[in-house]
């Protein structure tokens, strides 16, 4: 198999790409945004390109591991003739990034378009609030051998946009999705519009075309529709080759030369990349690589254990962030940045379970607590009465009490149920009002069951 991508996804402005309208489409009624030149009206002509939407684009491409072209830069025209485009083409730059890499996926170009209205065929009407918002088209070399390696690109590439703050994410994000086998003739799939519809369309068209050439039949070159509700793709139209679109310079935009000493500004502005950022953890702090993918899946999130490992264990802080504070968050479907949890309250909960202050089972129960709440780790504990060792007599007590009211969890343990230490320890854990190690009460009572 074989897979290259066409991937389009929203850049971050306020304004469109070649006119001062919103870019808040959809959030506003039905073809408000809009006005003559969004509109293609006659007589309307372009504003100059928006110039965040460029610097947006360069920043991708940096990040990407691009070069950034050095020739003149213009917009052409790419003619196609459907409802949603209201002039009959749509305005796409020449290259402004080439020859970057992800994931051992080559990056062939970046480049800026605008993007069309949206039509929906089914009631016949189109909204143009979408038209003009500026798009980047990133196009990878076909070289993807699998469903997987496609899944694990576009989530590389879904975290890059999200550092980079330039582009509106997975949210906005349609992929054209080429795939072929055994060096045949490729199908397109146009506006697959998530990762999963992607990774399910390679699926479906691998499928589909081994079924072809078992047969002795020939791919043919051809755009199809994926129909998400089937999961299943339909031809839509004969492959379009680049002449058909009969692109010409637009003559209503001027060229651009792109100054490298604008670029080096962005570059010096722009965060560490995911994927490089993530390789780096691994080498600098000595952490599983799959703990630092967690941990950089949300650039806050990096930047915090990067602060924590200033001042704790970075092996401790990893597990602690990865695991507990990670399903936290998760479960409460926030993010790091929008939990107001800092860096500070992170070592500090790191050293009560340090100092024995807390035991790891309550640090448990803290961090649940923490999201949203302006009070330090150690108010916290105070509240929840967690706070403070108990001595090695009274869990020896708790641990006697335990065994001594449950002598059917006893009898259990001696006839091989494991299940039953768990719930001693579960006894313990109420009576030291959850002071007691977990692991060394397990350990303990397993002690005192076989004296028995």
């Amino acid at each position: 198999m074989m897979c290259g991508l066409e991937i389009h996804v929203q850049l971050n402005t306020n304004s469109k790409l070649f006119c001062s309208c919103h870019t808040n489409y959809q959030s506003a009624d039905n073809n408000t945004n809009i006005c003559p030149v969004c509109l293609n009206q006659p007589g309307a002509k372009p504003y100059p390109p928006n110039q965040s939407a460029l610097d947006n684009a360069i920043k991708v491409a940096l990040m990407l591991g691009c070069d950034i072209s050095d020739e003149v830069i213009y917009f052409m025209r790419k003619h196609y003739d459907y409802p949603d485009l209201s002039s009959g083409y749509q305005r796409t730059s020449v290259p402004v990034g080439i020859n970057g890499e992800l994931n051992g996926v080559r990056i062939h170009e970046i480049h800026v378009e605008e993007d069309p209205g949206q039509y929906k065929p089914d009631r016949g009407t189109v909204d143009f609030n979408r038209s003009g918002i500026p798009l980047i088209e990133i196009v990878t070399e076909p070289d993807m051998k699998s469903p997987e390696e496609a899944r694990s690109f576009l989530n590389e590439l879904i975290r890059v946009l999200n550092y980079s703050g330039s582009a509106r994410g997975e949210g906005t994000m349609r992929a054209d999705v080429n795939i072929s086998i055994e060096g045949g003739k490729r199908a397109e799939v146009k506006n697959v519009n998530s990762i999963r519809g992607a990774y399910k369309v390679l699926k479906f068209e691998l499928i589909r075309q081994k079924n072809i050439l078992r047969r002795g039949g020939t791919v043919q070159q051809e755009t199809r529709a994926y129909l998400e509700s089937q999961m299943i793709t339909v031809p839509m139209r004969l492959k379009e080759d680049a002449d058909d679109y009969r692109y010409i310079p637009d003559p209503d935009l001027p060229p651009m030369k792109i100054d490298p000493a604008h670029v080096e500004e962005i570059r010096a502005k722009m965060p560490e990349p995911a994927h490089l950022k993530t390789a780096r953890f691994v080498e600098q702090y000595g952490i599983d690589e799959k703990d630092a993918k967690v941990l950089t899946s949300e650039l806050e999130l990096a930047d915090a254990f990067e602060e924590v490992c200033k001042k704790a264990d970075p092996e401790v802080a990893a597990r602690l962030m990865r695991d507990e504070l990670k399903r936290v968050l998760n479960y409460n479907k926030i993010q790091f940045a929008e939990s107001k949890i800092t860096a500070d309250d992170i070592v500090e909960l790191i050293g009560l379970i340090d100092s024995k202050q807390i035991t790891p089972e309550a640090a448990h129960k803290l961090i649940e607590k923490m999201p949203g709440n302006d009070k330090t780790p150690t108010e916290i504990a105070k509240e929840m009465d967690i706070l403070g060792g108990v001595s090695d007599d009274a869990i020896e007590n708790a641990i006697n009490q335990a065994i001594d009211e449950n002598p059917k969890a006893v009898e259990d343990y001696k006839d091989g149920k494991e299940n039953a230490v768990n719930f001693l320890v579960g006894q313990v854990m109420r009576l030291t009002r959850g002071k007691a190690n977990a692991g060394e009460t397990n350990k303990s009572i397993r002690e005192k069951l076989d004296q028995l």
